[in-house]
């Protein structure tokens, strides 16, 4: 190519494959230019992205296949990028991709995946109707003991329809997994530890208990909290000083500080005290809140123990690590404080109950007839219902159930019972829209189902406890009641099925619904509010709250 100067310029020309087979256009171009003849797609692509070319020579046709090859290229890259692994399978079990993000496990964990998607293709295929729009399917995915995934797989169609390959989409939940494990066992801990005034406590003081209790918080703290360094303290409202109840792996010193519930000069704990809300210190060096625990301490974590609307004291852990406790640590810290809480408080309810008057002799034989009464009760309903076509049996264990009731009234009335302090506020001895109703309540909580059945029997009301759904239910058939309250979660029957039973047996008998923390998978609740339920409870909930409740249901029978 020849220059206004009369030099010669080489130009560069990029030839593609196609326009390559004519021989004679190609060797012209080759006397007076520097030509580039790529033998694929992807190396036209990557000449071109290169730059330096002065014109590009191509036959219309090989064109497409350019385009092609950019857009898969392009792709890729946008694959390659996602936070979740991904991979392409076929049917016969062949890898054909993975993303870095799946390539970066484990070779096991890119197997599993490939088994469990050349499974799932093969499922697909085989369930999949000719009309039927492109189905997905999705399972939780378990390998070895460290990890666990989430597997979304989706088909990818063939020409003729058919599923010969899917694409699985794999999330990483192992981390979520884990906590979930763990709040799992926390909350199976912290229900041991509510139940304690339940079975073999049964029979201890005040003060075994408390080293019972002592005993199972200082276990469930390191085995499933990894806590060693830690201490308890509870709040005096009197003096507003946080005072030490328990303690592991912290010094005296450290247990003896005369710390208060204020935001300023009581470091960590009386800054949480007085705020309610928990504290992470990453480094113990850098924080002027710190007030001096273990040794070498590193960091610490430090969650109030909330009881309904208020703190009620404080649970400290500290490490030698620097930033030792993450938000993990923080929520699950949290969950294990509300059973802490609420076990601590009910044994200072027993305390002082118990001890804080001679008139409370009466008030504790009542409380220890409860049960046995109860029991027989109990026992009387069962065998009506074993002998349920015997009507003058049946009439003469009525009688039976009438007596107890009259033993009941006779003990509240002797009793006199003064008002429970501390946790439970003051209530009437009586109340009249409770006075005389009888009233089952159902819980297979032992001590839940004994501190409502207390509550109202302090109120004037004669209550009849059922440990279970099945129990509550004949107890239904036989008796008749003007309230009931049951749980929604129990053994062999559950709460709606009480309901049930109780709108079936009278029609208007209202009933209250008891969940934990909202729990109802089975959305029983809503379906129950439908058909008239009078109320629904969440544990844990204020005495206040069951009075009004059962207040409210009793003025809306007929």
């Amino acid at each position: 190519m020849t220059q206004p100067d009369g030099s010669q310029k080489t130009a560069r020309l990029l030839v593609l494959p196609l326009a390559a087979s004519q021989a004679d256009l190609l060797a012209a171009l080759q006397q007076y230019s520097r030509v580039d003849v790529p033998t694929s797609a992807e190396e036209a692509l990557a000449a071109l992205q290169s730059g330096g070319y002065d014109a590009v020579i191509s036959s219309p046709a090989e064109l497409f296949p350019l385009a092609r090859a950019e857009a898969r290229q392009r792709g890729e890259l946008i694959l390659d990028g996602l936070g979740q692994g991904l991979c392409i399978v076929t049917r016969h079990g062949h890898l054909v991709w993975a993303n870095p993000r799946l390539n970066a496990y484990p070779r096991e964990v890119v197997e599993t995946m490939r088994q469990h998607c050349t499974e799932m293709c093969a499922q697909l295929a085989e369930d999949r109707t000719p009309t039927e729009t492109v189905p997905t399917r999705r399972r939780t995915v378990r390998v070895g003991s460290e990890y666990v995934f989430d597997l979304t797989v989706s088909p990818l169609l063939a020409r003729d329809s058919r599923i010969e390959e899917v694409v699985g989409l794999v999330w990483d939940i192992s981390a979520s997994h884990r906590l979930q494990e763990r709040i799992d066992a926390i909350d199976a801990a912290g229900r041991e530890l509510v139940r304690l005034d339940a079975g073999a406590a049964a029979h201890l003081e005040v003060g075994e208990r408390l080293k019972l209790l002592e005993e199972k918080i200082i276990r469930f703290a390191r085995e499933l909290l990894d806590f060693d360094h830690f201490v308890i303290r509870l709040l005096d409202k009197k003096t507003n000083r946080l005072e030490t109840i328990f303690a592991s792996g912290l010094p005296e010193e450290a247990q003896r500080l005369e710390i208060y519930a204020t935001t300023e000069g009581n470091g960590i704990s009386g800054y949480v005290a007085a705020t309610g809300r928990s504290y992470i210190c990453p480094d113990t060096s850098k924080d002027p809140r710190y007030l001096p625990g273990i040794e070498h301490a590193g960091s610490s974590l430090t969650v109030p123990l909330w009881l309904h609307d208020q703190v009620i004291g404080v649970l400290n852990v500290e490490s030698t690590e620097i930033a030792a406790f993450s938000e993990d640590d923080r929520q699950i810290a949290e969950i294990f404080g509300r059973y802490v809480a609420i076990a601590l408080y009910t044994l200072k309810l027993l305390a002082e109950e118990r001890y804080t008057t001679t008139g409370q002799i009466t008030a504790e034989l009542a409380s220890e007839l409860a049960g046995p009464l109860n029991d027989i009760i109990a026992e009387v309903t069962q065998i009506m219902e074993d002998y349920s076509a015997q009507d003058e049996l049946r009439r003469r264990l009525s009688a039976v159930i009438s007596y107890v009731d009259r033993v009941k009234r006779s003990l509240r009335t002797v009793a006199k019972t003064p008002a429970l302090s501390g946790l439970i506020g003051p209530a009437p001895p009586t109340d009249p829209l409770l006075e005389g109703k009888r009233i089952l309540v159902a819980d297979d909580e032992d001590l839940i189902r004994e501190t409502i059945a207390d509550v109202l029997s302090k109120s004037g009301a004669l209550t009849v406890m059922a440990r279970d759904g099945q129990e509550a239910v004949a107890m239904i058939h036989a008796q008749h009641f003007d309230l009931v309250i049951s749980d929604i979660k129990m053994p062999y029957k559950s709460g709606y099925e009480v309901f049930a039973a109780a709108t079936q047996a009278r029609m208007h008998c209202p009933v209250i619904l008891i969940t934990g923390f909202g729990y109802d998978p089975e959305h029983n609740i809503v379906r129950a509010s439908r058909e008239g339920l009078a109320g629904v409870l969440f544990k844990p909930f204020r005495v206040e709250q069951l009075l009004d409740q059962v207040r409210q249901a009793l003025q809306k029978r007929p």
